[in-house]
């Protein structure tokens, strides 16, 4: 098991990626905290762990909130007494065409992805610090969900982008600030994967068709596939990797044309 009696954090865990990041970690030998703002998704989540004979508790967190996300490294800490992996996974997407993009919906994508990610971030390093490093000289590790739009623009999903082009800066500059204290810090950016979020954004098989067309393995993703690298990142199996952010994404973000119509 690579995460054996790790104490690890999953945010937006009630579903998609998040979901299959909190399974997966769990069955690595991960005591999981579960958040997520779905109570109801929560929950269910963390009792299929325990079905599963793995460790979960839930606790209903929303990561823009900082007074939530304290209560949630204080959630850890009385259940367990440590915080080793933190999964900064709780996102949520705009949809609305720039020029009509309200300040509010702008500020509320960047609360949840990009402030978020900090706060959560942020109290759970302190934590990992304060703790100082296990047998295996790790202090701890922070897995960030980027995403390829870090890279590529989408017009109609303007604050998306911006949140997650910020996440990736932000993944670069906490790898360097928490290097000396032994915490690693490295982000992933999932490409086209098949969660309720895509649902949202592919609206009929034609669009379906034009999103795999820019896809040179010629399919969509499957969260576990993104939860598999989240594992081994959080792992001492990647011990000397920190700063970085591996693309799960079908070999789009070397791609300048689109692939043949199949």
């Amino acid at each position: 098991m690579l995460l054996k009696d790790r104490i690890a954090i999953v945010t937006g865990a009630g579903q998609g990626i998040g979901q299959a990041c909190a399974a997966r970690l769990a069955r690595e030998g991960a005591k999981v905290i579960v958040a997520d703002v779905n109570d109801d998704a929560g929950r269910a989540v963390a009792e299929d762990i325990r079905k599963s004979g793995g460790t979960a508790e839930f606790v209903d967190c929303d990561v823009s909130e900082k007074l939530d996300v304290h209560n949630l490294i204080a959630k850890g800490l009385e259940v367990h007494g440590r915080i080793d992996v933190l999964v900064n996974n709780a996102g949520i997407v705009d949809d609305v065409p720039f020029l009509d993009l309200p300040e509010e919906e702008f500020d509320r994508i960047l609360g949840v992805n990009l402030k978020g990610a900090f706060l959560a971030g942020q109290a759970a390093a302190r934590q990992m610090v304060k703790q100082g490093a296990r047998e295996s000289g790790s202090a701890g590790a922070i897995v960030n969900m980027s995403s390829i739009n870090a890279v590529f623009a989408l017009p109609d999903h303007v604050a998306y982008t911006v949140s997650k082009g910020g996440l990736a800066q932000l993944t670069k500059a906490m790898a360097i600030a928490l290097a000396p204290h032994g915490v690693r810090v490295n982000a992933v950016g999932p490409g086209t994967i098949e969660t309720p979020l895509l649902a949202g954004v592919v609206k009929d098989e034609a669009f379906r068709k034009k999103v795999l067309s820019r896809t040179p393995l010629g399919r969509v993703g499957q969260p576990a596939e993104v939860a598999a690298i989240v594992a081994w990142l959080a792992s001492d199996e990647a011990s000397y990797v920190t700063g970085t952010t591996v693309y799960a994404d079908g070999g789009r973000l070397p791609l300048n044309y689109v692939m043949p119509d199949k």
